[in-house]
């Protein structure tokens, strides 16, 4: 069965040894794993997926209703690789490298922006994640871990993952990057309403790259984004 990877205007097609052998130099991590990352809709996933384009790797496209049980299938025959999705995390913690980013804020300065961020963002919903990324990388991304979303995606679909899991709500992470002008800016606002607009601002700009921002939310957020710009 071959795969397919999505390129710049053309869609380009692989055996899975081919695939291997195309990905192996960017895509292995510094366990040794060649990490395949995945979009199920390249248009929904977009940011995401040239993200992961910026840093030179490729995309596959699989958006089949049972890929979920496919990649298993890949995975349990080929122990050396491993397949996530492009939005379940941040780009550098889906392959991750030697290198590691530092972190603008002190301990205590993280712990108190986690405060702050957990008053105001829903946390049936939503786990804050705080991560030391680029400056210039989004302060505000939305991800679902790929094991969770898996699992309820093979349940959905029949003959497989855990039991009762297609009806868990859903639940995400918000991943802030600690090192973005936002984060301080957060941080160092002293007024509460204008921190929590801030804050609300981000978070319903990280819902809207997610398809997660609808009805009373986002004509709650139109009306808002009007008013900053009045």
């Amino acid at each position: 069965m071959p795969l397919f990877c999505i390129q710049r205007s053309t869609i380009h097609f692989f055996t899975l040894d081919e695939l291997k052998e195309n990905l192996k130099e960017k895509q292995t991590d510094k366990n040794g794993k060649l990490v395949v990352l995945y979009a199920g809709n390249k248009e929904a996933q977009h940011a995401y997926i040239e993200i992961a384009k910026e840093k030179g790797y490729e995309v596959l496209l699989l958006d089949s209703p049972i890929i979920s049980h496919l990649i298993q299938k890949i995975e349990s025959d080929n122990s050396e690789m491993t397949f996530v999705r492009v939005d379940s995390d941040h780009i550098d913690n889906l392959i991750k490298k030697e290198e590691t980013t530092i972190s603008k804020l002190s301990d205590e300065e993280k712990e108190s922006l986690k405060t702050v961020l957990e008053g105001f963002v829903p946390q049936q919903t939503y786990s804050v994640q705080l991560e030391a990324m680029d400056s210039q990388a989004a302060p505000f991304i939305i991800t679902q871990p790929e094991f969770m979303r898996r699992m309820k995606e093979m349940s959905q679909s029949g003959g497989g993952g855990m039991f009762g899991m297609g009806n868990m709500p859903e639940m995400y992470n918000l991943v802030v990057n600690i090192n973005s002008d936002l984060a301080s800016n957060i941080l160092n606002t002293q007024d509460k309403t204008a921190q929590e607009g801030l804050v609300k601002q981000a978070l319903d700009l990280a819902k809207l790259s997610q398809n997660l921002l609808k009805g009373e939310e986002l004509t709650a957020f139109v009306k808002r984004s009007f008013d900053l710009i009045k």
